[in-house]
């Protein structure tokens, strides 16, 4: 079974609801459609109730009577959820009219109804922009305990078994942070062995890379992914994580034991860190585009609830994809 259906029969298992806060949104309520019809997940749509109807007669939705609808103007929780936005940020000055007027944005009020415990993830960006997306996140859901950083996490499906795990590899950070610190690098380490598990149900073997492997160059790169490794092993001591080490030391055994003779990681990596975005943008899209290989994500990770960001040119069956990646997440999290 190939990885996305799998990913898909492991959502159907875990009775999710997913909040898309742009229900009148043509690609996204066609996905809800044919997430509910599959039984991917619980969804709630936020926007008005009668455009919502309007969309699913004109695409001929059966399954949106099953959605549950909030209308982001007036619905039963309003002033519950203002309160708790004032509560969450009153250290910020935060007034009660402030928070009634915010809570009728459906990105805000679907990222209260996480905090809430109405919902266990957010899928958004078919029509927003991604800081649009991740402010009311970071505002509100905030990030896990021990992580300050968001990253974002590719799943890279090769056809290459001997590479990875059995072709898989994930990676990261390929969509968030620039320049990352070795405090910073870390956890993005440590966040996206955990995503390598929730969503790929594969043991993290992870490889910080570099252009050096255990110390064949000197420079202050290196150094930093060299603290970073130490600092991510403390952090999560029961995932095999190594490095520094080049690209080819990571992925190819013969290389592995040549440069890094006794690495549990080294020729057999499935997760692979990059030291900063430039270099994890610029790899993920190059293997995409010249090797063809299918690059899923970017998977946003560190969030205290699984919170990710669309493309604005995404296709339905990228929707319900992301949606079944979020229903995993939010089991792992649990």
């Amino acid at each position: 079974m190939k990885l996305l259906e799998q990913i898909k029969e492991n959502a159907k298992k875990q009775c999710k609801t997913i909040v898309l806060p742009e229900g009148t949104e043509e690609r996204t309520i066609q996905a809800a459609d044919q997430i509910i019809g599959e039984g991917i997940a619980k969804i709630i749509l936020i926007g008005k109730p009668a455009e919502i109807q309007d969309l699913a007669k004109k695409h001929q939705l059966n399954n949106i009577a099953k959605a549950t609808i909030i209308d982001p103007e007036s619905h039963d929780k309003k002033e519950q959820y203002a309160d708790l936005l004032v509560e969450l940020r009153k250290s910020k000055g935060m007034t009660k009219e402030q928070a009634m007027k915010l809570v009728t944005d459906p990105l805000y009020l679907a990222t209260l109804m996480i905090k809430s415990g109405d919902a266990d993830g957010e899928v958004a960006g078919a029509k927003n922009a991604t800081g649009d997306v991740l402010r009311p996140a970071l505002q509100i859901v905030k990030t896990l305990p021990g992580i300050s950083v968001v990253s974002g996490a590719f799943l890279l499906l090769t056809n290459k078994p001997e590479y990875g795990e059995n072709g898989l590899i994930v990676c990261a950070d390929c969509a968030v942070l620039p320049n990352p610190t070795a405090e910073e690098l870390a956890q993005i380490a440590v966040s996206t062995a955990a995503t390598a598990r929730a969503i790929a149900k594969i043991e993290p073997r992870v490889a910080m890379l570099s252009f050096s492997t255990k110390g064949s160059a000197k420079n202050e790169l290196v150094d930093k992914v060299v603290k970073a490794t130490e600092l991510a092993k403390q952090m999560a001591p029961d995932v095999m994580i190594d490095g520094e080490m080049q690209a080819d030391a990571a992925l190819v055994p013969s290389v592995g034991a040549s440069k890094a003779p006794g690495s549990p990681v080294a020729g057999k990596a499935n997760v692979l860190i990059f030291p900063s975005l430039e270099v994890g943008n610029i790899s993920y899209k190059l293997v995409q585009r010249i090797a063809g290989i299918e690059a899923v994500g970017p998977v946003l990770q560190g969030m205290a609830a699984p919170i990710n960001d669309l493309s604005r040119g995404c296709s339905v069956s990228d929707i319900v994809n992301l949606v079944a990646i979020t229903v995993n997440q939010a089991a792992g999290l649990n």
